[in-house]
């Protein structure tokens, strides 16, 4: 199994400048809502939680099911995890590492910046800890193996954040592909996601309570500036190259997710690959009036193409759906996206659910599932390996970008035979301490 080398110990990571527990912001004492009551858990049999990440998507996972208590909160920039923590009547850390020791902490939610989404997780792993990772799963494609092993052998249990599958119109849609209501798929349409681009900035201080070079993990440091810290800045790190997959990992972690749902190939992936438009050469952006949707417009014109052993051929356009995929079958149109279906002729999405046969999970709350089976420990509707399944397709679309050419996928070994160009963007370089290995 891969596994973080040893240099890649708490220790080291202390070393490397993150500091341990801050002090509670309030004193420890439980208050009465957490005591047992009717249809409500005693604190003893709630589940503890943690949050690596205490930033803008944490704070909107806090909304836990009544048998969770959130007990812990870490972040890099320390006045996150404060404020979590001022809030909610818990630690703070700065060092997750540290967080994961606490006994009290059963399961953690990651929501940090993609770079920082598998060395998070393979810790937590490693702590003994349930995990809920948000999409995308993995920066890499080896990341996922990696990551998909480490749950395994640690027997954990591990939540995808690609929450459409427990939305009503999405399994509807997927429902009604599955079924053949459409007839035999040929062709799915989706959005043509645009890819991560590179930016340089004039390095501003770093803020006193952030620990920038930890934040940088493993890639290599560069001067701190806010449009990379700040998620939803022009560009922020969501969309620079070193940190993230850019939008083909972002929303694309949820189109290429129902396209695997709805045509039930979690278990495999596509054959072929390629890109009209060509190669996509990097441009790298420097000023604040060039950037914004420059990212968009870099990808335009560079349209990926899937094809599957069966034949179905994914197709990325400008005006496909988000979150979501326009299935055509040879007796019509399926669209699913943002929770609405639609269809062409109209009344294929107006079936019966008495007319199917085939029926997916009917889970309509992500968390709670993820809650349900910590307890039961079967596996959760977004389990790892699916997580790491959709996320392939994202990375396989910037791939083919980066190279420029076609390529053949083999979703068994998942490599690039005999490839040695395209199978050297399997992962990507990682600096000294944090190494996969």
């Amino acid at each position: 199994m891969g596994s973080f080398n040893t240099k890649y110990s708490r220790r080291g990571f202390l070393t490397r400048g993150v500091c341990g527990a801050a002090a509670c912001s309030a004193p420890w004492i439980i208050p009465a809502h957490v005591l047992a009551a009717p249809g409500r858990p005693g604190a003893n049999d709630r589940i503890g939680i943690g949050y690596i990440g205490a930033g803008r998507r944490a704070n909107q996972l806090m909304g836990l099911p009544p048998e969770g208590r959130i007990v812990a909160a870490a972040d890099v920039d320390i006045r996150r995890a404060k404020a979590v923590a001022e809030r909610r009547h818990c630690r703070a850390y700065q060092d997750y590492r540290k967080m994961l020791e606490a006994a009290d902490v059963d399961a953690v939610f990651i929501a940090v910046p993609d770079h920082w989404h598998v060395p998070a997780a393979l810790h937590a792993c490693q702590a003994g800890k349930d995990i809920y990772l948000e999409k995308p799963l993995t920066l890499t494609i080896r990341e996922g193996r990696v990551l998909v092993n480490a749950v395994r052998q640690n027997k954990r249990v591990l939540q995808t954040g690609t929450q459409r599958r427990c939305m009503k119109w999405h399994r509807w849609g997927c429902e009604l592909v599955r079924n053949g209501v459409a007839g035999k798929i040929h062709t799915v349409i989706i959005k043509n996601y645009p890819s991560p681009w590179e930016a340089t900035f004039e390095a501003q201080p770093v803020p006193k309570e952030l620990l920038w070079d930890v934040w940088c993990g493993m890639t290599e440091p560069v001067g701190y500036h806010d449009d990379i810290f700040v998620q939803r800045s022009n560009p922020g790190w969501i969309s620079l190259r070193p940190y993230s997959g850019g939008e083909m990992t972002g929303t694309g972690a949820h189109g290429f997710d129902q396209i695997q749902w709805a045509l039930d190939l979690d278990h495999t992936g596509p054959r072929e690959v390629w890109c009209e438009g060509g190669k996509l050469e990097s441009v790298v952006y420097t000023k604040p009036e060039s950037r914004g949707r420059g990212d968009r417009m870099m990808s335009r014109g560079h349209r990926v193409r899937m094809r599957y052993q069966n034949g179905i051929e994914i197709r990325l356009e400008d005006n496909g759906p988000a979150a979501g995929g326009e299935f055509i079958g040879d007796r019509g149109k399926i669209r699913i996206g943002n929770n609405v279906v639609t269809s062409n002729p109209p009344e294929l999405a107006k079936t019966s659910p008495e007319a199917l046969t085939i029926r997916l999970p009917q889970i309509d709350n992500h968390i709670q599932n993820w809650f349900d089976c910590i307890k039961s420990r079967a596996k959760p509707i977004a389990d790892v390996e699916i997580g790491h399944r959709s996320a392939i397709l994202c990375h396989l679309g910037n791939i083919v970008r980066w190279v420029g050419r076609r390529l053949q996928w083999d979703p068994e070994t998942e490599t690039f035979p005999g490839d040695d160009q395209a199978n050297q963007l399997l992962d990507r370089p990682r600096r000294k301490g944090y190494e996969l290995s």
